[in-house]
């Protein structure tokens, strides 16, 4: 933001208030973020980085991602940001608990919702 806010033009304003949570993002803005983290997920990729938040995978980040990750941050809600770089951990999780499960023979089952059993009609 401008030196008081006083040389800070209304695009910046937004910017600022969309990445703060003021103020909702528009689609195109919504897209400016996802595609800002596709960038960012893309070069944790390249470094074979899962979890940019903590320890050797965050020194790695911040040295190799940098340009990335201000953009990610500059372009998203922070709150979005930190979401992201969370869920990017927990899907990694997941994904290796799933191959861990299958691996041992784990059986999938399908999971029904009210109104899916047997003998029940939907709505």
């Amino acid at each position: 933001m401008g030196l008081f806010g006083l040389f800070t033009s209304e695009d910046d304003k937004r910017k600022e208030e969309v990445r703060t949570g003021a103020r909702a993002p528009d689609r195109t803005e919504r897209k400016q973020c996802w595609d800002a983290r596709d960038n960012f997920y893309q070069c944790l990729d390249r470094h074979n980085v899962i979890d940019s938040l903590n320890g050797e995978g965050k020194k790695i980040a911040d040295k190799q991602c940098a340009q990335e990750n201000k953009a990610f941050e500059q372009n998203c809600a922070s709150a979005w940001v930190t979401y992201f770089k969370r869920y990017r951990v927990a899907d990694h999780q997941k994904k290796k608990t799933l191959e861990r499960l299958e691996k041992e023979g784990a059986n999938k089952v399908a999971i029904e919702g009210p109104g899916d059993a047997p003998g029940s009609t939907k709505a």
